[in-house]
């Protein structure tokens, strides 16, 4: 029992590192669209940029936690295609379901700054997508 406790604290840091660079990579995307596209004055301009910055980073994401994190010895039963469709059905959940809730709460109801609205969604969203992507994108 200890060692499968252990494999999930091991699991969980490397997801947390992956996260980190996640964050970062989403972070960066989602900022250079703000500024790509404040000219055009868009209302709803946090709300392109989280979802462009989504596709990337569940990209980035899902690579690096085949690689990383949920990695096998054995063969997985579901093929990469299926995983990576599970991977975003699961990141759309807290990426762009989630996000533009908070998001339009942070913003247009609390008033915090578009800009450190994405950082405030991390906090909800890591413990929600490692249990998703560990019981359900990568199950074994």
């Amino acid at each position: 029992m200890r060692i499968v406790e252990k494999d999930n604290i091991v699991q969980f840091i490397r997801f947390g590192i992956v996260g980190i660079s996640n964050t970062v990579v989403n972070y960066l995307v989602n900022v250079i669209v703000l500024l790509s596209v404040s000219k055009l004055h868009l209302e709803w301009d946090y709300i392109l940029a989280n979802i462009v910055a989504f596709f990337l980073s569940v990209l980035w994401s899902f690579y690096w936690n085949y690689r990383f994190v949920f990695k096998s010895t054995e063969k997985r039963e579901q093929s990469i295609g299926v995983m990576l469709l599970k991977t975003y059905l699961s990141y759309g959940l807290t990426g762009i379901i989630l996000n533009n809730i908070l998001s339009w709460i942070w913003i247009s109801c609390l008033g915090i700054s578009k800009y450190i609205a994405p950082i405030i969604n991390v906090l909800i969203n890591v413990p929600i997508n490692f249990i998703l992507n560990k019981k359900w994108a990568f199950k074994e």
